[in-house]
């Protein structure tokens, strides 16, 4: 039964014009992400950014918010110099991924979606580094694309999954348990599917499939591990869906850390306490930069442990 749905739902991806198209759209965009920031070229971010102009637009817009200053900037060149190249590169992806859904078709709010893209890009790219991974851009990348499965549930089973977030607000448990009664499959089964159909590397897939669960894979690897564990944390401190969740977080137990211990370990002996702290003396800064991307409120303010 299970088989039979899988099937039915790649086939439906295939078949979906904006879904399917996004690649075309997104292949410059994705190449740029793939590189560590000391290896893009400004030039090329500044011509991606000149694409179009509701980007240009939006850039500027930031570039010239009190944020950055008072100082008034006119050139998408000194905007995305003023703003750099994480912000930029963020706004990029938003953007260009909000147009494969219609407006009419999203149903987790898009800028609590994208606060916690974003949010879980940087958690996980701060981690990263934190364990010394040695691919951090990787890592952010993975956090940012993760949940892509919200996008295909949003156009393919637009009911009933607005049925789903329903639920699962009114019953503060996490979407894709939820997602698994109502549609038989979780966003992160259809998200698998759409990085595969996009052809995005096998790292970046399973992180997507299992970033709520690292014991779906035979082995996990640290990459998926990363991405489990900063969606937690994320999840835990007002950067989720837009609805509160009763859930708690304990890395030292969790399997995904283990995991990791086993391949880095020297985070056996690693202070949790301090490494927890550290993850959230980040995340002050982490909500600015997400609030000053999308330009939107803060939910709540951070929790402290």
């Amino acid at each position: 039964m299970k088989a039979k749905l899988h099937s039915q739902l790649q086939a439906q991806i295939k078949k979906l014009d904006s879904i399917s198209a996004a690649p075309a759209i997104l292949t410059p965009l994705l190449n740029m992400l793939r590189l560590p920031s000391d290896k893009i070229r400004v030039e090329k971010v500044v011509e991606l950014v000149s694409y179009d102009g509701s980007i240009a637009a939006q850039c500027l817009r930031l570039a010239n918010s009190p944020l950055f200053g008072c100082r008034e900037i006119e050139t998408v060149r000194s905007a995305v110099m003023a703003l750099g190249l994480e912000r930029v590169r963020s706004i990029l992806f938003g953007l260009y991924v909000n147009r494969v859904i219609p407006q009419d078709k999203w149903v987790i709010d898009p800028d609590a979606f994208w606060r916690h893209s974003l949010g879980c890009a940087l958690v996980t790219q701060r981690m990263a580094q934190k364990i010394e991974y040695p691919e951090p851009e990787k890592a952010y990348m993975a956090g940012l694309l993760h949940d892509l499965g919200f996008l295909v549930n949003s156009v393919l089973y637009n009911e009933d999954f607005r049925e789903c977030l329903r639920r699962a607000a009114e019953q503060h448990v996490p979407l894709h348990v939820i997602e698994e009664q109502v549609l038989g499959f979780t966003h992160c089964e259809s998200g698998q599917m759409l990085c595969e159909h996009w052809g995005l590397s096998k790292e970046l897939v399973d992180a997507a499939r299992c970033h709520h669960d690292v014991s779906l894979l035979p082995t996990a690897g640290p990459l998926a591990c990363l991405v489990h564990l900063s969606d937690l944390l994320c999840r835990a401190r007002y950067l989720g869906y837009g609805y509160d969740e009763i859930m708690g977080v304990d890395l030292g137990s969790d399997a995904a850390w283990q995991t990791l211990v086993t391949t880095f370990p020297a985070l056996g002996n690693m202070d949790l306490v301090r490494f927890t702290l550290d993850i959230d003396g980040a995340m002050d800064k982490i909500v600015a930069t997400v609030d000053s991307v999308f330009g939107v409120k803060k939910i709540a303010a951070l929790a402290t442990t």
